[in-house]
């Protein structure tokens, strides 16, 4: 852990909201604290990594780094979406670099070692000589891709890097029932809905200023103007997840008039009502009766956050214009965002700072983050 942490420091986030003070600026400013970070929270937990859309059919793969770690997203030709590590059982040479279409098995480019999209090495060309394409020494069937457990769950794929968490639908049971009513098909936009963040912020102050409301009104002034603070609430569910709701969600509407259909068969609360929730640690959702969100936070290292912000619609067709348009109001309210999350990222490089403290009243889905973190750390 980094040594410029009080050992009691831990403890104090861990305290009732009305006397807990923040994570010290080490979780937002210290390389070694990102490391312990990138182990204790974002490698034993399942975090997001992106969203099956980015594979829509088989054969399609996808390298994506993810704290470091060379990871290959791909469907395989039965149409099962993975994750392996992307890299050769030979010599460890990176197999795919770029998106594309694995036509025939994936090659390495190094010895031409191939392997098929389920992950199984299947060619070995001269591994026993010139001509010779087996040995004895070689048995195929123990050296396939190493693949990453992951799970999916509202189009986003979750991994677990170290294989230890419990499995994602005991882990997040709680809110799989909250959101049940969203448990039917849903269709990525396609290219004009979605879009990438390059924030310069610790991905955790991304997922502190998406878990509360009480920004709104001086950040927001557009959405807060029908959608007021006190039209929102908290939710603290303390170990597992928290976010906010609004209670007078505005459908949005077309030029003529047109709107995005509904989800089939939901309750009422979703008529006028909507929920932003942190799966934690990295993923930020949000659903309404006529469209739904994922944002998955890219930690890139301890002051670099990419967010992927991906939209989806209850329907495989929806009226270009109004997608444009509802992409571009998500746009402009998360990039209201980024002067907030890159000024608390410098803020906390002034030694003084303790962390801050939280409104009991205001700053409950926060402080309910911290203390998660604090948990999963302090086992270290």
């Amino acid at each position: 852990m980094a040594k410029d942490i009080a050992p009691n420091a831990l403890e104090a986030v861990r305290q009732p909201i009305e006397t807990a003070h923040g994570l010290p600026n080490a979780h937002y400013i210290d390389p070694a604290m990102f490391a312990v970070e990138k182990q204790a929270v974002l490698c034993a937990n399942w975090a997001g990594l992106a969203v099956a859309a980015d594979v829509r059919e088989p054969g399609d793969a996808k390298p994506i780094e993810f704290l470091g770690i060379p990871l290959l997203l791909l469907r395989d030709r039965a149409g099962q979406v993975r994750v392996f590590q992307n890299i050769c059982r030979h010599r460890g040479m990176i197999l795919v670099s770029e998106d594309r279409k694995i036509e025939g098995a994936i090659r390495c480019p190094y010895h031409s070692w191939c392997y098929g999209t389920d992950g199984t090495l299947v060619s070995t060309p001269h591994v026993g000589g010139p001509g010779q394409n087996t040995h004895d020494a070689i048995d195929k069937s123990t050296l396939g891709l190493i693949e990453v457990r992951s799970h999916i769950w509202f189009d986003t794929v979750f991994i677990n890097i170290d294989g230890n968490a419990a499995p994602f639908e005991k882990v997040h049971a709680d809110l799989i029932a909250r959101w049940s009513d969203f448990d039917q098909p849903m269709y990525h936009g396609g290219p004009d809905s979605r879009f990438m963040l390059e924030v310069q912020t610790n991905w955790k102050l991304a997922v502190e200023n998406y878990c509360e409301s009480y920004h709104l009104p001086w950040v927001h002034p557009g959405l807060n103007s029908y959608s007021r603070l006190e039209d929102h609430y908290n939710i603290n569910e303390r170990g597992k997840y928290s976010g906010q709701g609004t209670l007078v969600y505005r459908q949005i509407t077309g030029d003529d008039g047109v709107v995005f259909p509904d989800f089939a068969d939901l309750d009422d609360k979703w008529t006028e009502g909507g929920e932003y929730i942190t799966v934690y640690p990295n993923v930020l959702l949000g659903v309404q009766r006529d469209h739904m969100f994922v944002i998955v936070l890219e930690p890139v290292n301890h002051a670099q956050t990419r967010e992927h912000i991906h939209l989806y619609y209850s329907a495989a067709e929806t009226d270009d214009a109004l997608r444009a348009k509802n992409t571009a109001q998500w746009r402009e309210v998360f990039e209201e965002d980024v002067f907030v999350v890159e000024g608390m990222q410098q803020g906390r490089h002034a030694p003084g700072f303790d962390g801050g403290r939280f409104s009991p009243a205001m700053d409950g889905p926060t402080h309910c983050f911290h203390d998660w973190i604090a948990d999963h750390v302090a086992r270290v």
